[in-house]
């Protein structure tokens, strides 16, 4: 269907409405070429449209000239430029012309009908271009604009039709002209249609509009040969105009939010402006701005980066919460959400989105002194986490500025180097006037926080990981802070009591509460107070000797036997090798046969379980697997309860790992079969039935026959997902990504170790382990 044949009164034809006809064309050919035209041939063809109507019977005349004037625009196979501009002067016409005058001659009522017949034209740049004008009116009407209803209905009608087109360009203007009407509560179909047409368009990447093309499929993979095409449209520009054309409401707020995921950068920027601009910081919940964050800012995309900034900078800090860094971090609760905070932090530092204000510090939390002990805890002023966040991020970050000045002084010379010389000194003075005066201020403010209970313990960390910053080097200080670590790593396990009276631990003096990254704190402040070659190693084994006394003699309840083992994990996983350990309070050899093996060999679950990871931590510091360690982590794997067969089994793949399967196989003495013999089978086992001192079968037969065993128990609670199959899953995906470092692993058997996981992965009782074979998406 041309255009041309519904333009309205076409058949009336006159030498007047040709001449009216030309005239219009001029004035558009004129605006083609220029934006800054627009406003005076705006006015020029007003001018012409009350000419054409104040003669006799002209009053109909305008718009049927003015219909065929623009046809042409209609008939474009590509756009461009000069046509868009002129698409936008004749929709500024329109609009201008119905507040002009009220609409009264139904000028543009019977404009937005030709609009609409062109919108359903089987030619495509008819229709590509009827939407656009559409949409560039209705956006340009103010809201008193007389339009009948009748004339809305048909327009949202054929919008909502040209939603569905085939061509993208098409479906964004659409889109971009029903957006005005989607929040009418009379019309919610709208909005339905959006979030419809967005989930759609997410299954798509881009669609290619060829005139000529050829096909090629082979299997899965399709080619496209492309020949004499005319246009290339992708679909995210649909889903970008329809984020745009969202408006806030809860139904729409998870759209919004996943399209951060979308994989086009335009879109995602599109989705962080929505967030900013339509949805405050409090109509969103903890876990959807700690997402947003998360994603944003590490985001790939400098520009969405950047777009994420620009709400957490402008909206968040600035208007919701008034400038004030440490009011934004208890929005985002940063004890659940650490690193987001850290992130955040980070951010607005690099930024310069905020500073420390004159005279703010740590040493503001002490008040005047008493005069014992109890009266100088009584008056250290408690931090929240958010506030000792703030401070250990913002020291960290004065810290890391006065550095980077100092090897920029070292690595210049002059006055530029005096320069960054001085500015370094300005941060260390600055940094030295945040942080607590003398050690022992340091230390009472951290034994403040943790003798407020279970509510500071997060704050007690931060103020641990502070103590990194501070300088250990006068004896004295190293004595005080000496001392304090002792009374951490001895402090005993916290606890509770069950219905039946049975003890359960929830920490210890290196897990505080249970929290691991308390034990890592401790470690790093451990290195730095006693960071002598050796000093760490001497210090932390004379703490495991003397927590290991009633272990060996074997007077230890499990509570005791767990704080034992716990500082031994400190001890084992932040020594590099077993040599440091050699002449100290507890050697390897002693560690292992006095306290390690008979752990391993507790009643307890969680006593076994604690030695079977130390047993791990010390084979990884051996040089060849120790046969005793290799044998006790095989027989807790066959018969262990199924929690402590998890853990072996991590250790046991571990060691694989580190020392590679021949390793494990030599150090029980399992002979190594001829190098031409190509394995191409695992041997089976039956673990069941496994004899305790049948040690002929190698460790990956072992591990694998644990794919077969039907009685292991197996749960997803907690985040550590502690059951066998998911363990050997994620094992032997780990074995086949870095199949390159084991030759002594044949190639036959890869294809055996992928089908098991192919199995795992599509087997019912475990099709909720999607992470076990996630690595093989990285595979060749």
């Amino acid at each position: 269907m041309a255009p041309a044949a519904t333009v309205p009164g076409a058949g009336a034809g006159t030498d007047e409405s040709k001449r009216l006809a030309r005239e219009v064309a001029r004035v558009l050919d004129e605006c083609r070429a220029s934006l800054a035209v627009h406003p005076r041939k705006l006015r020029e063809l007003a001018a012409l449209r009350a000419s054409s109507s104040s003669g006799g019977g002209g009053k109909g005349r305008f718009l049927p000239a003015f219909c065929i004037a623009i046809t042409p625009l209609f008939d474009l196979a590509r756009r461009s430029a000069n046509s868009d501009r002129a698409a936008r002067f004749v929709a500024a016409f329109a609009s201008a012309s119905a507040s002009a005058d009220g609409g009264g001659d139904g000028f543009l009522e019977g404009f937005l009908r030709f609009l609409i017949v062109a919108s359903g034209a089987t030619h495509r740049p008819a229709r590509l271009r009827a939407c656009q004008i559409i949409s560039e009116i209705i956006m340009r009407l103010p809201d008193d604009a007389e339009v009948g209803d009748e004339v809305w209905d048909e327009v949202i009608d054929c919008m909502k039709i040209r939603v569905q087109d085939k061509i993208p360009a098409i479906r964004a203007f659409a889109v971009h002209a029903l957006a005005r009407f989607a929040s009418d509560g009379e019309d919610g179909g709208i909005l339905d249609l959006f979030l419809e047409t967005l989930d759609t368009e997410q299954n798509a990447v881009c669609e290619i509009i060829v005139d000529s093309s050829q096909l090629l499929v082979f299997g899965y993979i399709a080619v496209v040969v492309l020949s004499d095409y005319d246009l290339v449209s992708c679909v995210k520009e649909v889903r970008k105009t329809i984020i745009l054309s969202l408006p806030p409401s809860n139904s729409t707020l998870e759209s919004v939010i996943e399209s951060t995921l979308d994989v086009s950068e335009s879109v995602r920027r599109a989705a962080y402006s929505v967030l900013s601009t339509k949805f405050p910081l409090q109509s969103l919940s903890i876990k959807q701005r700690t997402t947003l964050l998360h994603r944003g800012l590490s985001d790939r995309s400098a520009s969405v980066n950047n777009e994420c900034l620009k709400m957490l900078k402008d909206e968040w800090l600035v208007k919701h919460c008034n400038r004030d860094v440490t009011t934004l971090l208890r929005f985002l609760d940063v004890e659940t959400y650490e690193s987001v905070g850290e992130s955040v932090m980070a951010a607005l530092l690099k930024d310069g989105s905020f500073r420390m204000q004159d005279g703010q510090s740590i040493r503001q939390y002490f008040t005047t002194n008493g005069e014992n002990e109890a009266e100088q805890a009584s008056n250290i002023q408690l931090m929240d986490a958010e506030v000792a966040l703030y401070w250990r991020i913002m020291c960290k970050h004065l810290q890391a500025e006065a550095q980077v000045k100092g090897s920029e002084a070292a690595a210049t010379t002059g006055a530029e180097a005096a320069v960054y010389a001085s500015e370094a000194s300005d941060k260390n003075d600055l940094l030295d006037n945040v942080l607590p005066s003398t050690i022992t201020d340091y230390v009472d403010l951290v034994k403040a926080h943790l003798s407020a209970g279970p509510n500071y313990h997060f704050a007690s960390r931060q103020l641990l990981l502070l103590g990194e910053m501070l300088d250990f080097s006068d004896t004295m200080n190293r004595k005080t802070a000496s001392s304090f670590l002792r009374e951490l790593l001895m402090r005993p396990l916290e606890h509770e009591v069950d219905d039946d009276g049975n003890q359960i631990a929830i920490g210890d003096g290196v897990s505080l509460g249970g929290d691991r990254e308390w034990a890592k704190a401790v470690a790093g402040l451990s290195r730095k107070v006693h960071s002598s070659t050796g000093e760490f190693e001497m210090v932390i084994s004379a703490v495991v000797e003397e927590l290991a006394r009633p272990c060996r003699e074997r007077t230890a309840d499990f509570m005791q036997w767990m704080h034992c083992l716990s500082v031994t994990g400190l001890l084992l996983e932040n020594t590099s090798t077993l040599r440091n350990l050699q002449g100290k309070a507890i050697e390897p050899s002693e560690l292992l046969h006095s306290l390690l093996l008979p752990a391993a060999k507790q009643n307890h679950v969680d006593v076994q379980r604690a030695a079977l990871r130390c047993l791990c931590l010390l084979g990884l510091l051996e040089n060849r697997p120790n046969v005793e360690l290799v044998k006790q982590l095989r027989l807790s794997f066959i018969n262990g309860p199924d929690l402590v067969s998890a853990m072996a089994c991590k250790a046991l793949i571990d060691l694989v790992t580190w020392h590679g399967p021949q390793g494990i196989d030599q150090a029980i003495g399992i002979e190594l079969p001829d190098a031409s013999y190509e394995k191409s089978q695992f041997t089976p086992v039956d673990i069941s039935d496994l004899k305790d001192d049948d040690l002929s079968v190698g460790v990956l037969d072992l591990l694998f026959s644990g794919f077969h065993k039907d009685d292991w128990e197996f749960s997803l609670e907690g985040d550590n997902h502690d059951n066998v199959p998911t363990i050997l899953g994620e094992g032997f995906a780990k074995i086949l990504l870095l199949s390159d470092n084991f030759a002594s692993i044949s190639a036959n058997l890869h294809s055996v170790i992928l089908a098991q996981l192919v199995r795992l992965y599509f087997s019912e009782d475990t099709k909720e382990l999607e992470r076990s074979i996630a690595h093989l998406s990285y595979v060749d």
